[in-house]
């Protein structure tokens, strides 16, 4: 009913899943688990009649119920318990591992769900339901929709391809892992070709300000000689865990400039990055924790759109006058208007060929990026999931630029240049 994560494949355990698997395998310092495979999801939700619940959003959400409320299998229940139970029942990260995700082709950058915290066997089995129900949020229809035809520019993107066990549509397998209570954690692409650096993004404290953009990381570019040239942030806040939940905490005045992680660890770092690319055959994206003074690898999956490798505009001689300076995130310019959005009571002011102004982005936020024409934001880095899934549509990105909602007039416009990193009022 579960596989243990050491012997975790993708074929039937998602690419998230087979990926841990296959460094677990090869000796890399990955926390252990194990895996509710796609068979368990399968068996879940036979009987449910899914396949009907693919006509538009109310029918995805009476598929999300309907897997919710499904009672767990007696034996599954009983195997998530010994499973928790072989690792000292400690609190763990539970995460999707869809059959779609983490591919050659597309990250689904957080178009699943995933918690971490979780505590005991009624809280586990309660996150499997709701990362197989993820399969049916709108933000996973949306990203594997095509075509709009309704009007609303989000696309209808239910089709046919929600099988929900028939076969036709994707499955979800779970991953299950132990906690990790980092003190600094973040993401890590590796090299594209033999002259380019590693490059790293990190922050205090759990992943997701890094991966959701919540916070500006300090960058680092670990060179193949073992050089190192960093750019520390302002990193204002951090998340951890406080008993079973997850807490936003501020980051002490002296703090908040110091580098989250030292030259030796950004090498230490690039070194397990090197072997991880070479074992998953290509250039990966890589999340990492620093947790006990010992470095972790979280994840890999292979980098589907590499960042822009251009400088700092800060440094450019050419930065246009009156320009808004940040990180460039995905490459290419384009002029439209601007559209501040400060979170989801606004979603619905976005039209097809705005320029998303907001201060970060969250995986909530994915949908937006597929009609949007670029994406400003006041905080967050390259590697992040927006900058990510930015790249994937091949839209202008421009990240960390203080202030930049209130800077910028709704419906104005504006020029955004992703190579260089500049925002220009036009």
């Amino acid at each position: 009913m579960i596989v243990p994560l050491v012997e975790a494949a993708a074929d039937t355990c998602g690419g998230k899943g087979g990926a841990l698997g296959a460094l677990l395998r090869a000796g890399l310092p990955v926390p252990d688990g194990f895996v509710v495979p796609f068979a368990a999801y399968l068996a879940a939700v036979r009987g449910l009649d899914l396949g009907r619940h693919t006509a538009g959003p109310d029918d995805l959400a009476a598929a999300r119920r309907a897997i919710e409320a499904r009672t767990l299998d007696a034996g599954l229940a009983a195997a998530l318990t010994r499973g928790l139970g072989a690792l000292g029942d400690p609190p763990v990260a539970v995460r999707s591992s869809a059959a779609d995700e983490d591919t050659g082709l597309s990250s689904a950058a957080g178009r699943y769900e995933s918690f971490l915290a979780v505590r005991g066997a009624g809280g586990v089995a309660e996150a499997v339901r709701a990362c197989w129900a993820s399969l049916f949020s709108p933000r996973a229809a949306a990203g594997r929709g095509s075509g709009d035809g309704d009007g609303d520019g989000y696309g209808d993107g239910y089709g046919d391809g929600y099988g929900g066990g028939s076969g036709d549509g994707p499955a979800m397998a779970v991953v299950v892992q132990r906690h990790l209570d980092a003190e600094a954690s973040g993401v890590m692409f590796t090299p594209g070709g033999p002259d380019e650096p590693t490059g790293i993004e990190a922050s205090w404290g759990l992943g997701p300000s890094v991966v959701g953009g919540t916070v500006t990381p300090d960058s680092y570019r670990v060179a193949a000689d073992g050089s190192v040239v960093r750019a520390v942030a302002d990193k204002r806040t951090r998340l951890d865990r406080e008993g079973a939940r997850l807490v936003v905490r501020n980051v002490p005045d002296d703090v908040r400039g110091r580098a989250a992680i030292d030259d030796a660890t950004a090498v230490r770092l690039a070194g397990l990055g090197t072997r991880i690319a070479a074992l998953r055959g290509g250039p990966q994206d890589v999340e990492w924790a620093v947790a006990g003074g010992r470095v972790w690898i979280l994840q890999a999956r292979p980098v589907t759109a590499a960042p822009p490798t251009a400088g700092p505009p800060a440094l450019a001689a050419d930065v246009p006058a009156g320009a808004l300076v940040g990180t460039p995130g995905s490459r290419g310019a384009v002029t439209g208007p601007a559209r501040i959005v400060r979170g989801p009571r606004d979603f619905a002011r976005v039209l097809p060929g705005d320029v998303l102004v907001c201060p970060f982005t969250d995986p909530a936020w994915t949908p937006l990026l597929r009609i949007v024409a670029g994406v400003v934001t006041e905080t967050g880095g390259v590697l992040s999931h927006a900058a990510i899934v930015a790249r994937e549509h091949a839209i202008p990105a421009v990240l960390g630029v203080p202030d930049v909602t209130s800077r910028l007039r709704d419906g104005a416009p504006v020029t955004v240049d992703g190579t260089a990193g500049t925002v220009t009022a036009t």
